[in-house]
């Protein structure tokens, strides 16, 4: 670790230093963060959120004068605080249009616990690349209170300042989980008498089918689908039929697919 924990905070108003923004940029990439254990998230909704979470603690917070003083935040905090300019925060910011906070904070990695997915809709990715789709799927598993999701190693990371930014807060209220999803949906039927249900372009009408309120559904990468030796495993081949009457559309975003799903299953329940 980069860093020290349980120290209390330091109130600084500065210019930040290249050093400073070298290892806030740094945490822009995976191999920053794994080395670390920090992420970083921008925005006034998602550093109040991080702020009462039980479970995540915060390093350092790099914030507006008027952020500050709206929250209470001072140097009684048990993290770092640094006052900045707008102009500041924009050095360190990967929005466009920086808005007054950005937090660092402590990754925390959830334990895989099978007795948590008992009874319950378990989502499943496989090689999802995009941030904003994988954010926008746990924001919506979060509006329709799913709370776990599996993702393969090699789908794109939840810390991903991206993710977190498209998640809007919701990557603290859904429980993801990384590992060889193969193995996993192994270990999930020997233990479990659920259906596995896969995203399939040759897949059963959704509106036709009974869908249970348990077990797991897998969504594939976004141009590939859902890999082969995954396929192999799913019970149950579904699909959201289209009703356009054009032969040139598209196949539906990831994210509106699941979005579909999430209310179909729900809608059934």
């Amino acid at each position: 670790m980069l860093y020290c924990s349980g120290f209390k905070s330091i109130m600084k108003k500065f210019m930040i230093s290249k050093a400073k923004i070298s290892f806030i940029k740094s945490l822009h990439s995976n191999k920053g963060r794994n080395e670390t254990g920090l992420f970083i998230a921008e925005g006034v909704k998602i550093a109040k959120e991080l702020l009462s979470s039980q479970n995540i603690k915060i390093h350092s917070i790099f914030a507006t004068k008027d952020f500050l003083e709206q929250n209470n935040l001072n140097s009684n905090s048990n993290f770092e605080i640094y006052e900045i300019s707008e102009i500041e925060l924009q050095k360190i910011s990967l929005l466009s249009n920086p808005n007054k906070v950005l937090v660092i904070a402590e990754i925390f990695k959830n334990k895989l616990d099978f007795s948590a997915l008992k009874n319950e809709l378990t989502i499943v990715l496989d090689n999802v690349q995009d941030p904003g789709n994988l954010g926008t799927i746990i924001r919506t598993m979060d509006w329709f209170g799913i709370k776990n999701l599996v993702c393969s190693e090699t789908t794109v990371d939840v810390y991903n300042p991206k993710v977190i930014q498209a998640s809007m807060g919701s990557f603290m209220r859904v429980n993801s989980y990384y590992t060889n999803i193969e193995n996993f949906i192994k270990e999930y039927s020997s233990k479990f008498d659920y259906k596995v249900y896969g995203t399939l372009l040759n897949g059963n009408n959704i509106y036709k089918e009974t869908l249970e309120q348990e077990g797991i559904i897998v969504f594939g990468n976004e141009s590939k689908g859902i890999s082969r030796n995954i396929e192999k495993l799913i019970t149950n081949r579904i699909s959201i039929p289209s009703f356009s009457n054009s032969n040139n559309i598209d196949s539906l975003n990831i994210s509106i697919a699941a979005g579909i799903l999430f209310s179909e299953f729900k809608r059934t329940s």
